[in-house]
């Protein structure tokens, strides 16, 4: 399975677990194993937000788009995603936001630099 992420600002929580050629997004599943060779499946025919596309099945591979939400936060990896090629069955690890400092932790830098001159 090829997974393409269509990155999307928004604060959404996307957890997605793959199990053949049925993906569960959010608790809800999603079987596409009547997806054959050449077959396209149109995004229209799919009632879920998470798809950005249609689904189709190519060299014996689904290929499928998700939208990928992009927190305030969110990393180079989560704005401009890599095909996750050859997906694996199990927990789908998608690209992770940068770390949030708290003011607490600046504050403590800052005072750690400060103390130094």
């Amino acid at each position: 399975m090829r997974l393409i992420l269509s990155p999307q600002r928004r604060d959404d929580i996307l957890i997605v677990i793959k199990r053949g050629d049925t993906l569960v997004i959010n608790g809800e599943m999603f079987n596409f194993s009547r997806v054959e060779e050449g077959d396209l499946l149109p995004r229209t025919a799919i009632s879920s937000e998470w798809f950005a596309g249609d689904v189709e099945r190519v060299d014996g591979e689904l290929v499928i788009t998700l939208l990928l939400p992009n927190p305030w936060n969110y990393s180079p990896e989560q704005a401009f995603p890599e095909p996750l090629l050859n997906v694996l069955d199990g927990p789908v690890t998608l690209p992770q936001p940068l770390p949030v400092t708290t003011p607490s932790t600046i504050t403590d830098q800052e005072s750690k630099t400060d103390e130094q001159h």
